[in-house]
């Protein structure tokens, strides 16, 4: 069944991704047809006309849904800029920080790569990623980013200069199941807006249609998710100055004893990831916490399923603020070469154009980190306007926390603690405070 072959592709991307998954839209002619005029608005300044080559590693073009937008938006920056090629590379995620690394020492490196945010530091420190504050003049770069979203900025941002520019990027949203609200007796209106209602909602789901009732995703693949649930707790996974594990205090302790306490209640399912997507796609789950990637995989499969897909923001721990925590990528300028990181600049700053953003959105599936362009009829208000599942999605960039990347080399040592101790938290009747402080102990001693 097609629903079922949509949920066997995000299952795909979701392993490619590690978290950082997205699914492709579809765009519109309003959209095709200001093409040429926002290529023209962001033709090359660099000094000389000179041909310049970049190598560009991509893990969007290892997605099969994500191949076509991405090559639609460097043939465009090509078209408006004939004396740029860009050589790109298809690398997948989980494998782009290792091929950056080992072509670096082989005297091979890209020079521009899409890493993940969580890599943001070890890529500062070990692939000598160049500050754009280095290569642009302050009053271009300023005028550049007038109209970014400011907690956007913040994404690629490390001891107050910007190295990485943010890219694709996507925040945790809870999808739910219209179909299984109203056979619950629950108001499809109304979805749950702190953990509390979530409980309550996915127990009376359980009971009523005897599906599962909700799944908080996250707990593997990536501690994205894990970090915008402790910190909607007023916890943290690292302290401020960069120099302290904070995922066994009792704020961080706390979220994961509501999420395990979720699924010992029976509200949220012991499926994993993969398979609650592919549940939630066949119309057995009534509540998904999840990348809000997966969204057009998930309206091909209702549409299929003959259920109604809709989405709401993050869920609140009481009255307290919640922090969704962006996973997704940057664009990061590796090269030595001055020419080629002035041709760099001109491709970033196409990609991350109210044009770039609109074939990033509409034909990739992240979000536009120019918010502006929702409400403009020359890039997305059209697409927004017949896909208004986004908006709650949209509405989580004013309350945005960057992706924490940890510092020294064991940074992925150190977010595979977190992930698997959490994993263990939650799927068993053990201490939670014992589990998280002792993952706190073990990747303290890993910090540099």
């Amino acid at each position: 069944m097609a629903y079922k072959k949509t949920a066997a592709a995000a299952l795909v991307s979701l392993s490619l991704l590690a978290s950082a998954c997205g699914n492709a839209g579809t765009g519109s002619n309003a959209e095709d047809a200001n093409a040429n005029k926002a290529a023209a608005g962001n033709k090359a300044s660099t000094v000389s006309n000179e041909q310049v080559t970049l190598k560009f590693y991509s893990y969007n073009l290892a997605i099969a849904s994500q191949i076509p937008g991405t090559e639609k938006l460097i043939k465009e920056f090509e078209e408006a800029n004939p004396n740029i090629k860009i050589d790109a590379i298809p690398v997948p995620s989980t494998d782009i920080n290792a091929k950056v690394q080992a072509d670096i020492v082989a005297g091979s490196a890209p020079d521009v790569a899409q890493l993940t945010f969580d890599g943001l530091d070890f890529a500062v420190n070990n692939f000598n990623a160049k500050p754009l504050e280095d290569i642009v003049p302050a009053d271009e770069l300023q005028s550049n980013f007038e109209g970014f979203s400011p907690n956007g900025m913040k994404l690629g941002q490390l001891n107050g200069k910007t190295y990485g520019l943010p890219f694709t990027f996507s925040t945790p949203v809870l999808f739910y199941n219209a179909k299984l609200f109203e056979e619950a007796g629950l108001d499809p209106a109304a979805p749950p807006a702190t953990w509390e209602q979530v409980k309550e909602y996915g127990l009376k789901i359980a009971e009523k249609t005897g599906e599962t009732g909700t799944h908080v995703g996250g707990a593997t693949g990536g501690d994205w998710i894990i970090q915008a649930i402790i910190g909607s707790n007023g916890g943290q996974a690292l302290s401020d100055d960069r120099k302290t594990i904070k995922f066994g205090e009792p704020e961080a302790v706390e979220a994961v004893q509501m999420w395990q306490d979720l699924i010992k209640s029976g509200a949220n399912s012991k499926l994993n990831d993969g398979e609650a997507i592919e549940a939630f796609s066949q119309g057995k789950v009534g509540m998904l916490l999840f990348t809000s990637a997966l969204q057009s995989s998930f309206v091909t499969a209702s549409e299929a399923g003959g259920w109604e897909l809709k989405t709401a923001k993050m869920p609140a721990f009481g009255d307290k603020p919640t922090t969704p925590v962006n996973s997704g990528s940057a664009l990061f300028i590796l090269t030595d070469d001055k020419a080629k990181q002035q041709a760099a600049w001109e491709f970033l700053k196409f990609a991350t154009s109210e044009r770039g953003y609109t074939i990033i959105t509409s034909e990739i599936g992240y979000l536009p980190l120019r918010p502006a362009i929702v409400d403009d009829p020359n890039y997305l208000k059209g697409w927004v306007e017949a896909n208004p599942l986004v908006k709650p999605n949209l509405e989580q960039l004013d309350a945005l926390q960057p992706w924490v990347s940890y510092p020294g080399a064991n940074w992925k040592q150190i977010e595979t603690i977190l992930n698997d101790s959490v994993s263990k938290a939650i799927v068993s009747d053990g201490d939670v405070v014992s589990i998280m402080q002792d993952a706190q102990t073990r990747a303290q001693a890993l910090i540099q």
